[in-house]
């Protein structure tokens, strides 16, 4: 089977990497970041606002849209793309980070998950089998294994449990695809509309213990998946511990195959998982912050419900070419805000998206130049949270 990745340069200084990914729905550059559309939709945006933002691809909720609207809809449309009338890649998760946080609402055995769901309470149950059968009725482009995260903090030997529990899901997990890819015939696993097959992505875990993250990784690349994950991060750990999980798994991620660092992050963070070789991110932060009044600049973050933006006639960001730069002013925005107008949050929304997209094409021209590592730094230095920000 032909390597869907193309590595096209290194960062000189670091492990920063320039790269291609090819799926059945069009080419991803990559370090790329993928805006969350948990039900079918990034919150207040268009696909058609998307494409304009240049967003490559996005990233679909296989829980969420498990519970609603059901795979029987999604069938009836065909896949998700012809649902959300989105012609781009879709990576969609197994749910695992889902159930992970309905933690008072499930229960985990070897077989699988059973739990409550969160509109009804009806009971449902997903094993590693279902979950790859569900994503391969959304038809995405890339799909995840089902995985357990664990909580922080989290005991060795509960990491430990639960990293070989992940190993045995991805064992099935792989099992479904690759009998999936054997029979010519079958449906299953491959996208609907497109000859491409579906690529699957294995999940290293471990917790914060650097010798679990090792094991993980080592047996999560013996199974050969067409891209490698690192879960379990960004679940309230400090900094410095995500940045070592990650660092502790890198070195036996393949160098031809994709990393994906899940569920981050803050700019200064998706830079640094950068330069720790990864190079694909999600994160709710763009949409949720903008919900909130807040917005990212280069020089971190600004809260528009603060009294300071009531008459300043700048741009959000100044030089920024996005919709809501272009055409309104912070003074206009914050009035939006203030007034509780939908306007202004998905002003707010097309502006995070932009500078979190863009974020990623200047760090691909970086890389191509050499000078992705002084990039970082410089970036890193500058740039200052004014509100206290939490990923969930």
């Amino acid at each position: 089977m032909p390597n869907a990745f193309e590595l096209l340069a290194n960062d000189r200084h670091s492990k920063a990497r320039r790269g291609r990914l090819k799926t059945a729905h069009g080419l991803i550059d990559t370090p790329a970041f993928m805006p969350i559309g948990t039900q079918g939709s990034v919150k207040g945006v268009s696909p058609r606002e998307l494409r304009e933002l240049n967003a490559q691809i996005i990233l679909g909720n296989t829980y969420h849209l498990f519970v609603r609207p059901g795979l029987d809809v999604i069938k009836h449309f065909g896949c998700l793309h012809n649902f959300m009338s989105w012609d781009g890649p879709i990576l969609t998760d197994s749910g695992g980070y889902q159930i992970f946080s309905l933690a008072k609402l499930r229960k985990i055995t070897e077989e699988g998950v059973e739990f409550q769901n969160h509109i009804d309470g009806a009971r449902a149950f997903i094993s590693p089998e279902i979950a790859m059968e569900i994503q391969a009725a959304l038809g995405s482009d890339m799909a995840m294994v089902l995985d357990e995260c664990v909580p922080y903090p989290c005991e060795y030997d509960y990491a430990a449990k639960s990293a070989e529990l992940t190993t045995r899901w991805a064992k099935r997990c792989k099992a479904v695809a690759s009998a999936a890819s054997a029979d010519s015939g079958a449906n299953a696993l491959r996208t609907a509309h497109a000859t491409a097959r579906q690529l699957v992505f294995g999940i290293v875990q471990g917790g914060t213990f650097d010798s679990l993250r090792r094991q993980s990784a080592q047996a999560i690349v013996d199974l050969d998946f067409d891209g490698y994950a690192i879960g379990g991060v960004s679940v309230g750990e400090p900094e410095e511990e995500m940045k070592v999980a990650v660092e502790s798994a890198e070195p036996f991620l393949p160098t031809d195959k994709p990393r994906y660092a899940m569920g981050l992050g803050t700019p200064p963070q998706l830079l640094e998982m950068i330069a720790r070789g990864m190079d694909m991110f999600d994160c709710v932060l763009p949409t949720r912050l903008a919900r909130n009044g807040t917005a990212f600049t280069a020089t971190g973050t600004l809260n528009f419900k603060n009294a300071e933006f009531a008459l300043d006639k700048r741009s959000i960001e100044e030089n920024c070419a996005c919709h809501a730069c272009r055409e309104f002013t912070r003074g206009y925005i914050r009035h939006l805000i203030k007034a509780e107008e939908i306007l202004g949050l998905r002003l707010i929304t097309l502006h995070n998206l932009h500078f979190y997209l863009n974020l990623m094409n200047r760090a691909q021209s970086e890389i191509e130049r050499g000078t992705f590592d002084q990039f970082r730094k410089a970036f890193v230095a500058e740039y200052k949270t004014r509100d206290a920000i939490t990923v969930e």
